[in-house]
């Protein structure tokens, strides 16, 4: 599992991350807003990590990391419509693929209020490069759109990884397993 976390960390750094946001073109309504979501390698690893370090982390943060990551984005999409342009939201989109894939991948055990402020940060920079993206666009039917995609992508990743989970109990459990002490 971990060397194919750090492959797809690779992929998306080397297939030029972070950088496919199309602009108030393709911006127009809920179906551009659920479509964008699932075209970008930065939007899909990222939104997965998302679900599969919440399942890591268990318990509450299998809800609550998600929803955070989809209340900051709304927060950033806000912010690029009313606030000042950040000029650095496409690197902390490309830091995010990072950070989240290698937490993933080593299986980092986070306290709750730390993983949804990690969580929490980086979704407010991809909820501020939807939000550059739809200035003068329909915006709550693209926002709408945008979250519903995230929404799958992150029950995506909490299934893979409570499918993850659930095999490597049932590893362990069998006759003649080799239980090592972990656990997905």
């Amino acid at each position: 599992m971990r060397i194919v976390v750090l492959a797809l960390t690779l992929i998306a750094i080397f297939a030029s991350p972070a950088f496919d946001h199309p602009g108030p073109d393709h911006a127009h309504s809920f179906a551009d807003g659920v479509l964008h979501p699932l075209t970008g390698a930065d939007h899909v690893f990222t939104m997965a990590s998302v679900g599969l370090w919440a399942t890591i982390g268990g318990g509450r943060a299998i809800w609550v990391w998600p929803t955070t990551f989809m209340g900051a984005m709304l927060a950033g999409f806000a912010a690029a419509l009313f606030g000042p342009q950040i000029s650095f939201a496409e690197p902390a989109i490309t830091a995010s693929i990072v950070v989240l894939g290698l937490l993933v991948a080593v299986r980092a055990k986070a306290p709750f209020m730390l993983g949804a402020a990690i969580i929490g940060f980086f979704a407010f920079f991809h909820g501020h490069a939807h939000g550059t993206e739809a200035a003068g666009a329909s915006l709550v039917p693209y926002a709408a759109g945008f979250t519903f995609s995230t929404a799958m992508l992150h029950a995506a990743g909490i299934g893979l990884g409570l499918s993850m989970r659930s095999v490597a109990q049932r590893i362990a459990l069998a006759p003649g397993g080799h239980a090592q002490g972990r656990t997905w």
